[in-house]
């Protein structure tokens, strides 16, 4: 604040586009997989609690339901 300019005001330093596209389909997929596995977890943790299921029938659904969505979402 105590220098004084008197050129251009600077509008920061020049994006790195392919970096910035990395990022965001990197944030899209952790959005995309991440909200994936959490439902898949409620589906089962419902399974193994309100079913006859139990423990070994809601693993079992986690792990059925996880392999469906990530070939699905590929």
């Amino acid at each position: 604040m105590s220098e004084h300019h008197t050129g251009p005001v600077e509008v920061g330093a020049a994006m790195n586009y392919s970096e910035h596209e990395k990022t965001y389909d990197g944030f899209l997929a952790a959005a995309k997989y991440g909200t994936m596995l959490l439902t898949v977890l409620m589906i089962a943790m419902a399974v193994g609690f309100f079913t006859t299921g139990g423990l070994f029938g809601g693993f079992l659904v986690f792990v059925i339901l996880t392999v469906a969505g990530f070939v699905l979402l590929r």
